[in-house]
């Protein structure tokens, strides 16, 4: 068998250009308790970074790429195989120092001099790719290759729309994500809530809330595409990283009106804007709240009620008797109990409660815990 030479298997690329997506489109925000535990971290000479990628062309000359392949297809015995997944990797190495013409005319090149090269979406998106990172101020070169896909009997669908507005927001061009995310809509393939919640996650970061707003209401009127309840997670946090939470609590009241249920991670946001200023008091009753609507909660809620009772402890305020038991019962209903006996050193030390009545409150509730557990009773 004939064997590629090393220069171009060590050129291509160990992951593809479209990445499975995660199974959460927002990653939920960490902290850390008033007394955080130990755990094990790794030292900074056990991160290994991965060796830097060789490319397989030394220079962007088109004549050169041309000759490669050709020298590639005539020393390789048997003949290089029609394996699309390799030559896709072939031209995308190509585009990260060529023109977009010269990658497309390698392409073509490449079709000629094996005839049965069949291009498909892939290949068309490793070029669409590149054309929006083109130093273009309009669409032009992204209309190029959208144009040449259709040309070629490829309608552009969803991953073709990702594709584009993922590579259009990375270098910057936000608004182009959304000029093209809305022409997509009205005359290919509408975008799919990951593409559309991280354009929304995009305008929040680079743009005033309005401009998200307003890119919701119209893609919602035009294109009927609804915000989910990502959607107003993201406009969520993002209003209160800005303090705003006012306007949180607005949104949760528009979500529920659209039939949307909040879960965990949405309430977890709230709290954690509350927190932000120093208001720990009502991140326990949104807790309540959480807890009466049927949502449970997981270790990032009370990692940030923690987290807020330290910002309370810090601004001076004090924990309600009510705040301080529900907060101490569900800590021992979930075997927290060290975080339990945190937050009674807080009620004592902020004078919150008497010590006596503190204390009485964290007995009975860790009496009563141990007691349902010997019944065998859930907790």
């Amino acid at each position: 068998m004939g064997k590629f030479p090393p220069s171009f298997r060590s050129a291509i690329p160990s992951t593809s250009l479209i990445k499975n997506r995660p199974s959460q489109q927002l990653q939920q925000p960490h902290y850390s308790p008033k007394k955080p535990t130990k755990k094990n971290t790794p030292q900074p000479h056990e991160t290994q970074t991965p060796p830097p990628h060789k490319s397989l062309f030394k220079t962007s000359s088109l004549n050169e790429a041309k000759i490669l392949f050709n020298s590639l297809v005539s020393t390789t015995k048997p003949r290089l195989p029609d394996n699309l997944r390799l030559h896709n990797s072939f031209l995308q190495s190509y585009t990260s120092i060529s023109t977009l013409d010269d990658s497309i005319s390698l392409l073509d090149h490449m079709v000629k001099t094996l005839p049965s090269l069949s291009p498909d979406r892939s290949t068309y998106h490793v070029l669409l790719s590149q054309s929006c990172r083109e130093p273009d101020s309009s669409l032009y070169s992204v209309q190029k290759v959208l144009n040449l896909m259709v040309n070629k009997g490829l309608k552009p669908n969803q991953v073709t729309v990702d594709v584009a507005i993922r590579s259009l927001c990375t270098v910057g061009r936000v608004d182009d994500a959304v000029l093209l995310v809305k022409e997509f809509s009205s005359k290919h393939s509408k975008p799919d809530t990951f593409t559309y919640n991280f354009l929304v996650k995009c305008l929040c970061k680079s743009r005033i809330f309005n401009s998200a707003y307003s890119f919701i209401d119209e893609m919602k009127s035009s294109f009927d595409i609804n915000p989910d309840l990502v959607t107003y997670t993201i406009l969520i946090d993002n209003v209160c990283n800005a303090k705003n939470i006012r306007e949180a609590d607005r949104l949760v009241a528009v979500l529920k009106e659209c039939g949307l249920k909040p879960d965990a991670f949405l309430y977890n946001t709230i709290m954690k804007g509350y927190c932000l200023l120093n208001k720990g008091i009502e991140a326990v009753r949104i807790y309540k709240q959480m807890k009466e609507e049927g949502v449970e909660p997981d270790l990032i809620t009370y990692n940030t009620l923690i987290f807020g009772l330290s910002k309370c402890g810090r601004g001076g305020m004090k924990l309600e008797t009510a705040s301080y038991a529900t907060f101490v019962r569900a800590l021992c209903r979930e075997g927290r109990v060290a975080e339990a006996y945190e937050v009674f050193d807080y009620a004592v030390e902020s004078k919150s409660l008497p010590d006596v009545a503190a204390y009485t409150t964290l007995e009975s509730t860790l009496k009563w815990l141990k007691k349902a557990r010997e019944n065998g009773l859930a907790v």
